[in-house]
């Protein structure tokens, strides 16, 4: 067979998976997904240029729509750094932490009201872009002397203790998608016509058959499903790098039996967004839009319990957030800023208590990895 030869310098990320295609046949859907959000040069989430986050962007996210939520869930690390045993070190850790907004809201808040806390934190960030890193840095150079960057299989923990803490991160894992043709398991992948990317039927990728067997998935005729085997193997790394701790994460997601069952969700969850709207075709333009999916909380649950991880919590976010005191930090933050800013902060605040607002579509749930 010939050897494919891609100029990746030169080549847009359309012209290089359309090569592949042609070279390969028709490639797996989370391969493509893969290449379009994380391609190093031209996936969209490693991208130099261009706004994702906000409202000139494609998405919110909570640590840019109030600073509500990293002082709130600051406060309740600082509890667990407590149930923990007040180590004399422990480290958090968040993966796909972005430009780091969400690591400099909690690192202000413990040096502010958490200093006990603050003075045993070393906090890393797994961020696969280079241009977020890059941002990061910039945004968190008052507390260079505690930060780290590191991908979650690198880390080695300075006490045996930490959090692993992710947000709108596994929703955004490359998926196989599946169908049922005939009464047979079929996989969707992606191959090419004179023009576009464009659906086709395969024989099913053989983590991914397994997977279907071994949750007895049960599709109707034409029904689609995603197959989410990244958000396992990122559950199993998070487990294995704590000696102790806890896995928080905070995502959009629902019970098999509803992601299954639902009408509305007979062609699947995945979606395409650009603009804050959403998209027809997730297949243009790979590299220009945000792709995800809805995570399967059973999954999440059920991968946890084989990594050694106890489910402490899991509600919905907008209620954690009350509970665990988020008045009380909208209090202290607006006691210590202008009335104008003042105003901001509470306006923001209605995003993330309001039972219509950003936080009440997400779900956190609490993980525990207990000392063996």
């Amino acid at each position: 067979m010939p050897v494919l030869k891609i100029d990746v310098e030169s080549e847009s990320l359309t012209s290089r998976l359309r090569a592949r295609i042609e070279h390969e046949g028709p490639i797996s859907f989370r391969d493509w997904m893969a290449a379009a959000l994380y391609d190093e040069r031209g996936g969209y989430y490693c991208r130099a240029a261009g706004v994702r986050q906000g409202r000139a962007g494609d998405y919110r996210t909570a640590p840019e729509t109030s600073p509500l939520f990293a002082a709130t869930l600051a406060r309740y690390f600082s509890q667990l750094f407590v149930e923990l045993g007040a180590p004399s070190s422990w480290t958090m850790i968040e993966a796909g932490a972005g430009s780091g907004e969400f690591a400099h809201g909690v690192l202000a808040a413990l040096q502010a009201r958490h200093p006990l806390v603050f003075a045993a934190t070393t906090y890393v960030i797994d961020e696969i872009s280079v241009a977020s890193r890059l941002r990061a840095t910039d945004r968190l150079a008052a507390f260079a002397d505690r930060l780290r960057f590191e991908s979650l299989a690198e880390v080695s923990w300075p006490a045996g203790a930490g959090i692993v803490f992710s947000n709108e991160l596994i929703d955004a894992f490359p998926v196989h998608r599946v169908t049922i043709r005939a009464g047979r398991l079929r996989e969707i992948c992606v191959g090419v016509d004179a023009e576009n990317f464009v659906w086709v039927e395969c024989d099913p990728d053989p983590a991914t058959q397994d997977y279907c067997e071994r949750v007895g998935l049960q599709l109707c005729e034409g029904q689609i499903a995603e197959v989410n085997l990244d958000a396992e193997n990122f559950l199993a790394r998070a487990a294995a790098a704590l000696q102790l701790g806890f896995v928080i994460t905070v995502d959009y997601g629902a019970a098999r039996d509803e992601l299954l069952n639902a009408p509305h969700r007979h062609e699947g969850t995945l979606r395409a967004f650009r603009r804050h709207e959403m998209v027809d075709n997730v297949l243009a333009g790979p590299g220009t839009q945000d792709l995800t999916t809805t995570i399967d909380w059973n999954q999440i649950h059920e991968a946890g319990a084989r990594a050694g991880l106890e489910t402490l919590r899991h509600e919905r976010l907008d209620q954690f957030l009350l509970r665990e005191g988020i008045i009380d930090e909208l209090e202290v933050l607006a006691s210590k800023t202008t009335e104008l800013d003042a105003l901001r902060l509470r306006t923001s605040a209605r995003e993330m208590i309001m039972p219509h607002g950003l936080a009440a579509s997400f779900q956190i749930l609490v993980q525990k990895k207990k000392q063996l």
